[in-house]
């Protein structure tokens, strides 16, 4: 048996020409299309999936983090919020918050931070329906595997689907796979996160004439955020929420073919025993929807013109495109500059999401759904912009977040 073979010359057919062509539906890809079809570009949409949102609602991490920076204040705003008053549109599991939306008092903010929780399958249709209706052309079960260049810009992106394989003509790239992975096929300088990703594997169930979740493995909770004291899951409680609960040792990079059917097989086998172990106490107990898409925090990401860190808590930036809090404590709150973006080998090619440039300890900050969003938001916009991402006109990028509802800096607030 041959180690490798070689693959013979072969014609692609050009299915497809867009503006701006965003790679992931989660998300940051969302935010993405959604600005970049709203400045008017024709969009499309990769995802390997065929649904949208990703994490978010394939994985069933149906948390949206707080947009605020647990001192009352609200630092996340545009898209993010708009995603965030969507998601409920029809139901809130659970986290309705009030006093953001019904006009609370400072004192109330503070107690309750800006946070919800939401229903996984209405929140992906109803994304769908908003993205079409903005022209949105959408790519389900499509993966990008290749692209081409002319000098230093990408000028297609090669793509594999059931129908075999296809280039698309590009504009301007925006990367929201998360694993940065078009940045890692066009050259950019890319790299791992040190510590992997823990295993975890979320499910709905159902029992006491509810359905609840279940947060299995890795979980992210805003402290204080879920009211579970002495979670009963035969009465149908909420469990109670912690920040991890350990499935073994495995880590896992989040990038590699192989290792990730190792750690879904991993994290499949750890549910499935608890789901049996929650029957034996009640037989009543039975799951309703599993995560159907590997639980990666952080993978891989791209090594920018800038790499924010946690040190710099409340630190202006002259070219910020938005802010975040921290999700896991009240108190800091971050610029994001535009810098974090892009890097020096790709012109044409922006970053959204969990794959933007950061250093590790920052990285459990910004890859999560608000910041996510943030960070899509002004990567649709400069794609729209157009021309090479490394000289653009960073306070006309600016003009449009504000013109969007994205305040800039802390001192806006």
């Amino acid at each position: 048996m041959s180690d490798f073979i070689i693959e013979p010359q072969r014609s692609i057919e050009v299915t497809h020409a867009c503006d701006v062509l965003v790679a992931g539906g989660g998300i940051a890809g969302i935010a993405a299309a959604m600005a970049a079809a709203r400045a008017g570009k024709k969009v499309i949409l990769l995802e390997r999936e065929f649904a949208l949102g990703g994490m978010a609602t394939l994985g069933l991490v149906t948390i949206y983090l707080p947009l605020d920076d647990g001192e009352g204040r609200q630092v996340i705003f545009g898209i993010s919020e708009e995603l965030l008053k969507l998601s409920i549109e029809h139901v809130c599991e659970a986290n309705y918050p009030k006093a953001w939306l019904e006009d609370g008092s400072l004192e109330d903010r503070i107690r309750e931070r800006y946070i919800t929780q939401f229903n996984p399958h209405l929140f992906a249709l109803r994304i769908e329906k908003l993205l079409l209706e903005l022209g949105v052309t959408i790519l389900y079960g499509t993966l990008a595997c290749q692209v081409t260049k002319y000098g230093d810009a990408i000028d297609t992106v090669v793509v594999e689907s059931k129908s075999g394989r296809a280039a698309i003509n590009v504009g301007s790239v925006v990367d929201a796979t998360g694993d940065a992975d078009i940045a890692h096929l066009a050259g950019a300088k890319t790299a791992l996160h040190a510590g992997g990703n823990g295993l975890a594997s979320w499910y709905y169930y159902f029992t006491g004439g509810k359905v609840s979740l279940k947060m299995f493995g890795l979980a992210d909770i805003a402290p204080g955020a879920v009211p579970s004291k002495g979670a009963n899951p035969s009465a149908g409680d909420v469990y109670e929420a912690v920040k991890v609960e350990s499935l073994g040792s495995m880590r896992f990079t989040g990038v590699d073919g192989p290792e990730l059917s190792r750690a879904v097989i991993s994290a499949h086998r750890e549910m499935y025993n608890d789901i049996l172990k929650l029957r034996e106490k009640d037989e009543a107990f039975v799951p309703v929807t599993i995560s159907t898409i590997p639980l990666v925090r952080m993978s891989r990401r791209i090594v920018g013109k800038y790499e924010l860190d946690e040190s710099e808590n409340r630190k202006p930036f002259t070219d910020s495109i938005g802010m975040t809090g921290d999700w896991r404590r009240r108190g800091p709150a971050f610029e994001i500059p535009f810098r974090t973006l892009y890097g020096d080998q790709v012109s044409n090619l922006l970053t959204a999401g969990r794959n933007i440039s950061v250093t590790d300890s920052m990285w459990d900050i910004t890859r999560v759904i608000p910041p996510c969003a943030v960070t899509g938001q002004a990567a649709g916009i400069a794609a729209a912009m157009g021309g090479d991402v490394r000289r653009l006109d960073v306070a006309a990028l600016q003009v449009r977040l504000r013109d969007g509802g994205v305040k800039l800096h802390l001192d806006e607030l």
